[in-house]
């Protein structure tokens, strides 16, 4: 049945108030229009909503179910238009970010503490995978924002934002000679047994471009693609292994040290990314300005950020 929002309000107005009177000024009406409106979704309905006598106005047994009806309908719908001005406005909705496993972890937390005491009604979803598919999700739109490290692929339609640095070193174990070193050279790698990451993994990409710089050749003995599984390898006495700043902490339950690798000295660069064809929601857009001021936050040793 086709009946207006306007409609079902002055209906309301006229059984809240009383009579045609005092619902015609409530709603800011001429009491002959609000009387056309009422007798127009009488015809509508087919039934009588209100008994007139010459001294008072009674709301029929079906008007009085209708107005339930009525009354359901404009609370729900004044609720969902405070809630879609709550999403505009940002503090309402939900912000999805695809990242790194390592950035999950040490990276974005802090950032988003603070970002939600400010936004408490904002839901967040973190979804952590590999460099390549977390630009794919940007780029299918599953996600608002990355924060990911810009490699040479990233590809020139998706907007990069640069937001941290994080320096690549060597990790061994403490009986392991190279803790009587205070820094590594890439070369110091040339033929030492060494535990790689996973092809996929953006952190082998650093490390190959690294060695071949360096004109090192270390010797791969496995290769992993999870964080945990390179430190116990190297725990276990099996290699050595390089890894950017950002990851140390996430291997400290190894009890490995660390050295910085120069020559060259080579950094991860972190940025956030977003697709510029796709309009961020007020909350997302508003994580990102979140994201590009957290320069406050403390980062690990080897991690800078540079916004």
């Amino acid at each position: 049945m086709d009946l207006t929002l306007q409609q079902l309000r002055a209906i309301l107005a006229v059984h809240e108030e009383g009579g045609f009177t005092a619902a015609a000024e409530r709603l800011h009406l001429a009491q002959s229009s609000l009387s056309r409106t009422v007798l127009d979704v009488e015809r509508k309905l087919g039934v009588t909503l209100f008994e007139r006598t010459t001294r008072r106005l009674t709301t029929t047994p079906e008007g009085a179910e209708f107005c339930a009806i009525a009354r359901r309908v404009t609370d729900s719908f004044d609720a969902g238009m405070r809630h879609f001005d709550g999403f505009l406005a940002g503090a309402h909705g939900r912000v999805r970010v695809a990242t790194l496993p390592s950035l999950a972890a040490i990276l974005l937390p802090p950032v988003i503490s603070a970002y939600r005491a400010e936004h408490l009604g904002i839901g967040m979803s973190i979804e952590d995978a590999l460099s390549g598919e977390v630009l794919r999700r940007v780029r299918s739109g599953d996600v608002d924002l990355a924060v990911t490290v810009l490699l040479d692929d990233t590809g020139d339609d998706l907007e990069a934002h640069p937001l941290a640095a994080d320096r690549f070193c060597c990790v061994f174990p403490p009986e392991h000679r190279f803790a009587a070193r205070d820094s590594l050279r890439w070369d110091d790698l040339d033929g030492e047994p060494f535990i790689g990451f996973d092809a996929t993994s953006s952190i082998r990409a650093h490390t190959d471009r690294a060695t071949a710089a360096a004109q090192a050749r270390p010797e791969l003995v496995v290769a992993a693609r999870n964080i945990a599984a390179v430190a116990g390898l190297v725990a276990a006495g099996l290699g050595v292994s390089a890894v950017p700043g950002l990851v140390l902490p996430l291997m400290r339950f190894a009890g490995l040290e660390h050295r910085p690798l120069h020559a060259p000295e080579v950094h991860r660069r972190i940025a956030v990314v977003r697709d510029p064809a796709r309009p961020l929601t007020t909350a997302a857009a508003a994580f990102r300005a979140a994201l590009l001021t957290a320069h406050h936050t403390p980062l690990p040793p080897e991690a800078t950020w540079t916004t």
